[in-house]
């Protein structure tokens, strides 16, 4: 080979093609893991090659990286994984490091620790690239336009800004997805970063982790950036403190960062303080910038309140801007008002829009009601504009009436125009029938089209019977397909029910194990129960870690005040209703 190569040159391109790229695609498709990974990072610029070749030095690089670089490198990975942007600010990741070296590590630091760390991940391996590199990020080219003044004064980073390796990024998120970041990087979070996206992003990510403190004063600061998430979070924690001038001043600022909502929730306070002429001005402000949702948000809470009358009047004014799913709204109002033939009227308006949801809730209305001919009828409307869901309730009906042969008709209608719940149905209809194959059959027809629950439900049915085995054998089988923790906490619970605590806590722990982290607030809640409040807390503490976003009842009643970025008890702290720029971090963050 070498002979045939000698004084030859080979030119290789830069890039794949987009030839090349379809043809990788179709090999990714095919089954070649190894593609199919690249390409998630390689696909937009094409160098694949570059990333093939890149990627096994760069982990080898990461893993053998001196101690103080591998602390940069961590930070940069907690950073991107919890939503900061592409371009991570020098002086951010220098002060974000230090709580991930070891306090042996941290005393051999030399003055000149980050100048050497940052040269030592500078250093390119194959394919060009290098774990954290300096970046220059381009200037936006966009049309002039009015500013928000969101992020607009934002000067670049003293220091400049690194960009950490694709295939690093990737390898962090999977690798260190389940830690909290240490108290260095909140802090380092809060006192560098300035883009107000990147301070909401890691609010949000606090706060799913529990670690309340940080979470608030991130928010603040994001507020003070003019993040409109931000704003409008706070201010509605205002208006539920009583503080209604301060929501009010926090409501405008957003509306004045471009966000009509807020607009919507400021003409509500005005009208609760009286202020009539205000509110209709302000409702007239959304209407003109053409925000359809919150006026139908509005008119949502107006119905609420006893207000039918003025909801109509938001809703019309919706649909007068081109919102036709109001039409949905208006004719339930219109049948709460006893006006049965205006809201069908309407809801065969919205359907001829496609919206077929409001023939449907009448039809539920109509059956509650004891009108089942009068339900089916409507069913029916819904069916002909196409509605599948609407067959499967008039298989449900026919159900009902004894009739399974034209139930199963139906639902066999509804599952060859694409419903895969006519497939979860008619499944349990063959287990009610005795026929345990053709259900299992059906079942996994839905698990294959994406649909598991209805292997979820046989296999809870299969422990109720008693079959044990059968049951895992079905979880086994709806795992290929997706996440099993629905079927695998129901067979907790008739596990726990039947006094089988170690298995309830087997079939959780396997849901946790398969990734899904909110199993450990259940098995936490298990623990608790059997009076291991030590183990309830720790699992719990797991699951804040892995930032599980169901855990806010139990982390709230354990910890109230939140937990601290290495696990402990937050101590008892005051939130701050409004301060200025730099005073809302925790004591010792100025």
């Amino acid at each position: 080979m070498r002979e045939l190569l000698s004084g030859r040159t080979l030119p290789v391109p830069d890039a794949f093609d987009t030839q090349a790229l379809a043809a990788v695609a179709a090999l990714a498709e095919g089954g070649d893991r190894l593609l199919e990974d690249a390409l998630t990072r390689a696909r937009s610029d094409g160098r694949l090659t570059q990333d093939l070749a890149g990627a096994p030095e760069l982990l080898n690089r990461y893993q053998h990286a001196s101690p103080a670089a591998k602390a940069l490198l961590e930070a940069a990975m907690d950073a991107r994984r919890l939503g900061v942007g592409l371009h991570l600010p020098q002086t951010f990741l220098t002060d974000a490091a230090p709580d991930y070296l070891t306090d042996a590590d941290y005393d051999q630091l030399t003055d000149d620790w980050a100048e050497r760390a940052f040269a030592e991940l500078a250093d390119p391996v194959h394919g060009k690239q290098a774990p954290l590199r300096r970046t220059t990020p381009r200037p936006p080219r966009r049309p002039p336009a009015p500013s928000t003044g969101a992020d607009a004064a934002v000067p670049p980073p003293a220091g400049g800004v690194f960009r950490l390796a694709d295939y690093l990024e990737q390898h962090g998120r999977t690798a260190r997805g389940w830690l909290c970041p240490p108290a260095s990087f909140w802090h380092a979070a809060y006192t560098r970063l300035a883009h107000s996206d990147d301070l909401n992003n890691l609010a949000q990510a606090a706060e799913n982790r529990h670690r309340l403190q940080w979470a608030h004063h991130l928010r603040h600061r994001a507020a003070d950036h003019g993040h409109t998430d931000a704003l409008y979070r706070l201010a509605r924690l205002r208006e539920q403190a009583g503080d209604w001038n301060g929501a009010e001043r926090l409501l405008q600022q957003a509306a004045d960062h471009g966000r009509t909502g807020a607009l919507v929730d400021l003409a509500e306070l005005r009208e609760r303080a009286g202020d009539r002429d205000e509110a209709k001005r302000l409702l007239q402000q959304v209407a003109n910038q053409g925000d359809t949702r919150a006026l139908r948000s509005m008119a949502l809470r107006r119905d609420q309140s006893g207000d039918r009358d003025g909801a109509e009047r938001l809703l019309w004014q919706a649909a007068d801007l081109g919102n036709t799913f109001v039409l949905v709204d208006l004719a339930e109002l219109r049948e709460k008002a006893g006006d049965q033939d205006g809201a069908e009227t309407l809801a065969r308006q919205a359907a001829d829009h496609g919206e077929t949801l409001a023939l449907r809730r009448m039809a539920v209305r109509r059956e509650r009601a004891g009108d089942r001919d009068e339900a089916e009828r409507l069913l029916r409307q819904a069916a002909d504009y196409g509605d599948t869901d609407a067959l499967c309730g008039l298989a449900e009906l026919r159900e009902g009436a004894g009739d399974q042969d034209g139930a199963e008709r139906l639902l066999r209608q509804a599952a060859d125009l694409g419903n895969t719940f006519a497939l979860v149905h008619l499944a349990k209809l063959r287990e009610k029938a005795g026929d345990q194959d053709g259900a299992e059959t059906l079942a996994r027809q839905a698990a294959d089209h994406g649909n598991t629950s209805a292997l979820v439900q046989l296999a809870v049915l299969r422990e109720k019977a008693g079959d044990r085995e059968g049951a895992e054998l079905l979880l086994r089988q709806a795992a290929d397909h997706s996440n099993i923790f629905d079927a695998l906490v129901h067979l907790a619970e008739l596990r726990e029910k039947a006094g089988d605590r170690n298995g309830a806590e087997t079939l959780v722990r396997q849901a946790a194990d398969r990734g899904n982290i909110d199993a450990l607030v259940h098995l936490a809640e298990l623990r608790e129960r059997t009076g291991d409040r030590n183990g309830a807390e720790t699992l719990a503490r797991q699951a804040a870690g892995h930032g599980a976003l169901t855990t806010r009842y139990t982390l709230n009643r354990l910890w109230p005040y939140g937990l601290d970025p290495d696990g402990a008890p937050t101590p008892p702290w005051q939130p701050s209703v409004s301060a200025p720029l730099g005073q809302h971090g925790p004591s010792g963050t100025s």
